[in-house]
Formats: structure tokens, sequence, C-alpha cells
């Protein structure tokens, strides 16, 4: 084939490969005792998991390269005063750094709401509990989800309105 090596050719480059170990000398393994690290318990993965979820959502890959301003301000036509604006307006692709962590803290909100549904079919959790565990998560899925087109409705003005 077109990749095909002559056998010579390999044991040159073997050989060539074998000429630093001659002059080197490997360290004893046997003697290095590594510390032992236990298997990590499955609610500090969920953990991990669950912050980097929130951190990627948040955008703090676009901040850290961007480098935004934490919030906006806008001058008021009325007063002349500048407003904080939290917002940034007409840009789907843009975020002020309070933006993209509030958001991020929405899709998390949502997520725990899942969460708690999971829970709530756990078999050793009382009838009582799991009332209050279904309602949680309804609620914090509902309050994620309400919240999330206010945001993108207040980002992009006219969003979804036939007028």
């Amino acid at each position: 084939g077109a990749f095909a090596v002559a056998p010579t050719t390999m044991s040159a480059i073997a050989a060539l490969g074998a000429v630093p170990w001659r002059v080197l000398r490997t360290p004893p393994v046997s003697r290095v005792r590594l510390p032992r690290v236990g298997m990590p318990s499955p609610m500090f993965m969920f953990f991990l998991v669950f912050v980097s979820y929130f951190l990627v959502l948040s955008g703090t890959i676009y901040d850290v390269i961007v480098e935004p301003p934490s919030i906006g301000s806008q001058r008021d036509p009325e007063t002349g005063q500048h407003m904080p604006v939290p917002f940034l307006e007409h840009r789907v692709n843009g975020q002020y750094i309070i933006e993209g962590l509030s958001a991020g803290f929405l899709f998390s909100l949502g997520g725990v709401g899942f969460v708690f549904l999971d829970w709530s079919n756990d078999k050793v959790v009382s009838k009582r509990n799991r009332y209050l565990l279904l309602l949680s998560g309804v609620l914090c899925i509902a309050i994620a989800y309400n919240l999330c087109l206010l945001f993108i409705r207040m980002k992009i003005p006219n969003y979804m309105n036939s007028d």
C-alpha cells in the first residue's frame, strides 16, 4: 500500500528510538507508593456535573473570550441620568455578564425541577414527601420556563407578538 514501510526502515527507527534509553535509566517504579483515591460519591459527581452545566450555560467561555461588561448603561432621555441595563437588547448572540449568570441560574433551576421529579419516583420516599417533591419540581420548571420567556422578550422586544 501507499503507507507501507520497508522492514529496514522500521528497524532503523526502532534503533533510533532505543538510543536515549541506553544513556537514561528509568526510575524504580515498584518503590513509588501512589496515594489511594477512593471512588467519589454519586452526589459529588452530580454536583461537579451540575456546576459545570451552570457555568457552560451561563456563558463563562463567552465572557472570558469577549470580556463584556458586567452590566450595561443607558442614558435616560428625560433626566439625562445613566440607568443600568441588565440585558443587551437586539443581540441574541451577545450578553452582559449578569445576564448570562441569571439565565444560567434559570436553566439550572429547571434542571433542579427535573431532578426533584426524578427523586419523587423513588420507592423509599413517603407519600407526603413524594407530593412535596412533585410540587417543588413542577414549580421549579414552571418558574424557570416563564422567566426564561420573560428574559427573551426583554432581550428581543416584540418576540412572538402578533402585532
